[in-house]
């Protein structure tokens, strides 16, 4: 970039200071791959912010400024770089744990709900149950930016990723990353890049494409990642007609705002990244369906920082050494891993996943019937589906039938049912309020679903089987409960791995 552009006055309040810079310099010197992600560097004599990993010459020491999340360095007037491309970097959200309020806050950004010219920082706040003021503040604290700026710079870096990885018009472009028009789309690019958005396309190419016939973005992750251990369980549990595991790819279809598309997600382990390729009607969900692919496949997780947590354990030690890329499988939907959780009390996961696909099969059936039309994808039902289909076709005790039931209704009548709250217990307490939720189904729901990284079912019997000692007595709970508890605030890896320590 030719011309330089100060950053704003007051940009200070923003710079890392958990971090002492001449630690983040020598990390820039170094191209230290392990603060890649955590820290961003604002250089004051180009106006450009970078990765630590940037292969431009390295900026004298005076000339730098360290951030905490790309939101601030922009935040602060700095212009993401063309060559290091911050909007790949992998989100390895270095906060969590420490505030849920900012991880859910993080999540309703992600799904849209600060997009627009009419976005309201108030409504946002008002779904958080906090006031503005302590928003901002819960912002400032662990990202260095505001809620607003939070949301601006994901507009820009998707659109940013859109441009650079696919050939969307970009028209397609601009309603994907969440402008509310082309004309602001436009003014913020020029204003960044002193360029058109059309100009940062390097190779134009003569191939055209768009949401329906397929739209391929790369999704970054922090090595190591366990992709065997992470297609395995989806290979276990998937539901015939909704999703599919072939060979290393996997298969689903999906459907938000009563449109229906289909996923496919291959692993490109020489760039460190998963192929996710998108065919879905309406451009507007690629947000959305993204981010779900990246809490899916549970892509923000920073197991090296989280293995050292947990292998001060001896039995976790082994464990993690064993498979240090595991990670946590979550659920496309929360009210899907509802419905599965309660299919697979007291059974197997083979059995649970065919009863799943016996529902799915009733309830498309039904769909189609009332619409005098079939859908040709085949998408798990939603709620209102599940509560007025006829379960007699599950061949499962009444209790269960019942409990399918109650969990429609609830998440009818609570949309935001399976989002985590403040705290893990919180969001096991509103969930154990249904009928037919036991502690063991809302834990694991609260793991897989609200991605609670401190979820932790102790009474499950895989769990209980991991923990055991060889030749030694398997433990009780409250026994494992006990000794999980310094494993806080990771208990949902540890129980992966206590799940995958016989495999």
């Amino acid at each position: 970039m030719s011309e330089n552009r100060e950053p704003r006055a007051g940009s200070r309040t923003n710079v890392v200071s958990v971090l002492d810079p001449q630690v983040c310099y020598r990390a820039l010197e170094t191209r230290d791959e392990r603060f890649d992600g955590r820290i961003f560097v604002g250089v004051t004599s180009t106006g450009i912010y970078c990765r630590p990993v940037c292969p431009a010459g390295r900026a004298k020491f005076e000339n730098c400024l360290f951030f905490s999340s790309a939101a601030a360095a922009q935040e602060a007037g700095f212009r993401p770089c063309l060559r290091c491309r911050p909007e790949t970097v992998v989100d390895l959200g270095s906060w969590r744990g420490t505030s849920n309020t900012v991880a859910r806050g993080l999540a309703l950004i992600a799904e849209g709900h600060l997009d627009g010219d009419d976005a309201s920082i108030d409504e946002l706040a008002e779904r958080l149950g906090i006031g503005e003021r302590q928003l901002r503040r819960l912002f400032h604290r662990h990202l260095g930016a505001s809620p607003i700026a939070v949301a601006q710079t994901r507009r820009v870096l998707f659109a940013k990723q859109l441009i650079h990885e696919t050939q969307l018009p970009m028209t397609q472009v601009a309603d994907a990353a969440g402008f509310g028009s082309v004309r602001r789309f436009n003014e913020v690019f020029r204003e960044l890049f002193q360029r058109p958005p059309s100009a940062l396309r390097r190779q134009p190419s003569a191939r055209s494409s768009n949401a329906t016939s397929g739209v391929t973005v790369r999704l970054r992750y922090r090595a190591p990642y366990d992709f065997a251990a992470m297609i395995g369980f989806f290979r276990m549990r998937a539901v015939e007609g909704v999703e599919r595991v072939e060979g290393d790819r996997y298969l689903r279809n999906i459907r938000l705002h009563g449109r229906s598309g289909t996923l496919e997600i291959a692993h490109v382990p020489r760039l460190e990244s998963l192929s996710v390729t998108v065919r879905f009607p309406d451009v507007r969900a690629l947000p959305v369906i993204v981010e779900r692919v990246r809490r899916v496949f549970d892509l923000g997780a920073d197991v090296v920082v989280i293995g050292r947590h947990l292998s001060r354990d001896a039995l976790l030690a082994s464990l993690i050494e064993k498979r240090p890329g595991l990670r946590v499988p979550a659920a496309w939907d929360g009210f899907e891993l509802g419905v599965r959780a309660i299919l697979g009390q007291q059974v197997s996961v083979e059995a649970a996943r065919k009863l799943a696909g016996t529902l799915v099969r009733a309830c498309h059936e039904a769909r189609s019937a009332q619409a005098k039309l079939a859908d040709p994808i085949v998408c798990f039902p939603d709620a209102a589906e599940v509560a007025s289909v006829d379960l007699a076709v599950l061949k499962m005790p009444g209790a269960r039938k019942k409990a399918l039931r109650a969990l429609a209704e609830a998440a009818i009548a609570d949309p935001s049912l399976f989002h985590a709250q403040n705290t893990v217990e919180e969001t096991v307490a509103r969930l154990v309020a249904i009928d037919g939720i036991g502690e063991w189904t809302a834990m694991y729901i609260a793991l897989r679903a609200a991605r609670e990284p401190d979820a932790f079912p102790a009474s499950d019997v895989g769990l209980l089987r991991g923990a055991t000692p060889r030749n030694g007595t398997r433990p009780k709970p409250a026994e494992l409960l006990a000794r999980a508890e310094p494993w806080r605030p990771w208990r949902a890896y540890a129980a992966q791995h206590l799940w995958m320590a016989e495999s």
